[in-house]
């Protein structure tokens, strides 16, 4: 199976120093407005999902989940999570530490897209 999203060695140790102080975490793809369009990372839970919204695999055992509307713009791409520096605009949790976490997307080759891994949605 091929997977939707990756992460960067540089992001885990991020989720590594991250999970010290928040336990269990998790993404959710930003659509854009005022958040831009990057990765918010949570502690699990502190973000609502609902059936509006996809899993599309998870990274360093952290669900990572987008809108369904935006996973149909997405969903012939592979995400890989990284971290740059510098302070995001939204509610993300690594923000204080002067991080941002970035999506790096490459397109699936039609091989690819036969052998991808399923999504989940949630269950009410």
């Amino acid at each position: 199976m091929i997977v939707r999203v990756l992460i960067s060695p540089d992001a885990k140790q991020i989720i590594k120093q991250l999970k010290a102080p928040f336990g269990a975490l998790m993404f959710h793809q930003s659509g854009g407005c005022c958040d831009g369009s990057q990765p918010m990372c949570f502690a699990k839970g502190d973000f609502i999902i609902g059936s509006s919204d996809v899993c599309l695999g998870e990274i360093e055992d952290c669900e990572f989940w987008m809108s369904k509307d935006q996973f149909e713009v997405w969903k012939h791409t592979q995400l890989t999570v990284d971290i740059t520096q510098g302070r995001g605009s939204s509610f993300s949790i690594e923000i204080p530490l002067g991080l941002r976490f970035i999506i790096h997307s490459k397109i699936f080759t039609p091989e690819q897209e036969n052998k991808l891994s399923p999504v989940f949605f949630k269950v009410d």
